[in-house]
């Protein structure tokens, strides 16, 4: 059973012992059981590709939870606060619970993959009057169903935190393993799919050759390629080889444009299709693009009537907007700056150098603008173009390699970020607290985390109530609240999902908190709709700025 090998999963933290576990059991499932399991495994109702939500709430899971089981609801709150692991507390209230013990008397069958799939698609495709109560209804059938290690699992993969450990590199350990591939051959795949979970299942079926023969596909968005961080521009011409193309770090969202014909649609950073937030992108992109078929990357910010760039929250309202979409395009209106592109006409660029690629973006482009670019090899000369970047309201500069490939997915050092400023970090918010005096109401005080990469468990590094404007504590309050699983007087815990970027003047140590290090003057700079907690950033990335720190200086 699936929820049997979360279990052993989650007992190891070697790396080999897992791979050898999954894909045991992979090897057992039928064809068709293989994306839905590798997606569970991952925490995940659907590929990653797609774009249905199954759009329940905590709250509605927790109620429907205290319905079916009657039980005290202190047995969760205790095994929670024993755990810091929703589905184990789960599993400690069916466990406890009278009603369930009952039922499992009349011998419950187990749940099978393709039984919880189904489910989870028709949940996620309600819709109209009434959803509401329909979703509910679902939700409660399949919860009723399951024993207390299932539920333990399925609450998992419904709020999507599985915390196993087990990552997406192992899983491209364990297909290849499973299917006799090269470990290679299944990353590769990986990267232009951008989901695993449908490479484990073409491994399947089709093998190796089935793999060697993946491409892009239209209107199924890919990962993008990620940057890491340089110091300042000397450091990223030296990792760069002494020469780089260096852009304007836009203030903005990253998008990805897929184009056939007269169809486009647009893709967050996320991979959620926000096309119809940005009509006026999508009829830029039909009106201007100089080919058939395309997949272009790009950033979007919003700008002000003197055309400079508008703060980046004013951007992420557009991108949560989904009615009244005229008066929005007026109220903020945007501009779109390309800056690559990966698939022209049926070929992949990916393996194209940078600059062939940048060099065919601009024939294709129209009137559309590239971001600016200058390509050096001269650290003042860099130094003046951050500097003109920075007066003109950027965040700063992207060094690229001038022959590096497009590689889905992948953090690597052909492409670097330059900040003039102490580098912010992408933390999750896994706790609140209400406000005092006008903002008693609100949850404004928040505990600020990162994901350790080994156990997958979010640790605290600092709390701050500094940084955000009413209207944006309010939203985030509503947010949280939906999210809360323990309550306590004027303290809630919640579920890891909001990322919000921290500003802070150095990282210290602390036995306050488990990791040993907390931010000093910690304060939020933007609400980052536009990442996941799997993007946010690493206690182990915390842990190196915090060493770096002390390169120049004594360590006290």
């Amino acid at each position: 059973m699936l929820v049997e090998l979360c279990e052993q999963l989650e007992a190891t933290k070697k790396r080999l012992v897992m791979a050898y576990l999954a894909s045991t059991f992979l090897k057992q499932l039928k064809p068709e059981e293989v994306e839905p399991a590798v997606s569970m495994l991952l925490g995940r109702a659907f590929p990653k590709w797609d774009q249905r939500d199954l759009e329940v709430s905590w709250a509605t899971i927790s109620g429907i939870l205290e319905r079916l089981t009657s039980a005290d609801w202190s047995v969760f709150r205790d095994a929670f606060s024993a755990t810091g692991d929703v589905g184990s507390a789960v599993k400690a209230l069916f466990e406890s619970s009278k009603v369930r013990k009952q039922a499992t008397l009349f011998g419950q069958k187990p749940l099978t993959i393709l039984e919880v799939r189904e489910t989870l698609e028709a949940i996620a495709e309600v819709s109209g009057q009434g959803s509401r109560e329909k979703k509910e209804r679902l939700l409660d059938a399949l919860l009723g169903a399951a024993g207390p290690l299932e539920v333990k699992y399925l609450v998992k993969i419904l709020i999507g935190e599985m915390r196993t450990g087990f990552h997406e590199g192992l899983v491209e350990l364990t297909v290849a393993k499973a299917f006799n591939i090269p470990v290679g051959l299944v990353q590769h795949a990986t990267m232009l799919t951008g989901d695993v979970a449908e490479v484990a299942s073409i491994a399947r079926t089709r093998g190796a050759e089935g793999l060697r023969e993946l491409g892009f596909h239209l209107f199924k968005p890919i990962r993008p390629m990620l940057a890491q961080t340089a110091k300042d521009v000397q450091e990223a011409l030296s990792e760069l080889g002494g020469e780089a193309a260096l852009e304007y770090k836009l203030d903005g969202a990253r998008i990805q444009i897929h184009k056939s014909d007269a169809e486009v649609r647009i893709f967050s950073r996320r991979l959620t299709d926000v096309t119809d937030s940005l009509p006026e992108i999508t009829e830029q992109i039909q009106n201007e693009v100089k080919t058939n078929q395309a997949i272009l990357e790009g950033e979007v910010i919003a700008v002000g009537e003197n055309g400079n760039p508008m703060l980046f929250q004013h951007l992420m309202r557009r991108f949560r907007r989904v009615h009244d979409i005229d008066e929005m395009t007026k109220e903020i209106p945007v501009k779109l700056y390309l800056f690559d592109v990966i698939y022209i006409d049926g070929k992949s660029l990916a393996s194209t150098l940078y600059m062939d690629r940048r060099k065919r973006l601009g024939e294709i482009a129209g009137r559309i603008p590239l971001t600016e670019q200058i390509i050096t090899r001269s650290p003042s000369e860099a130094e003046n173009f951050l500097r003109e970047a920075m007066r003109k309201g950027h965040e700063g500069l992207m060094a690229k390699k001038l022959d590096s490939p497009y590689t889905p997915g992948i953090r690597g050092k052909r492409w670097l970020k330059i900040k003039p400023t102490l580098e912010p970090l992408d933390l999750v918010i896994v706790a609140a607290e209400y406000g005092y005096g006008r903002r008693h109401d609100w949850l404004s005080d928040y505990y600020l985390a990162a994901k350790d990469e080994k156990t997958g468990k979010f640790l605290p590094v600092g709390k701050t109530f500094k940084g955000l404007t009413d209207e944006e504590i309010i939203n985030v309050t509503q947010q949280l609240k939906k999210l809360t699983i323990r309550d306590e007087h004027r303290r809630v815990t919640v579920i890891p999902k909001i990322v919000v970027e921290v500003a802070y003047n150095e990282i210290q140590k602390s036995p306050k908190y488990e990791c040993g290090m907390a931010l000093r003057f910690a304060r939020i700079t933007r609400v980052r709709d536009d990442k996941t907690p799997e993007e946010a950033d690493s206690i182990q990335k915390v842990q190196e700025i915090y060493r770096k720190q002390f390169e120049k200086k004594a360590n006290y």
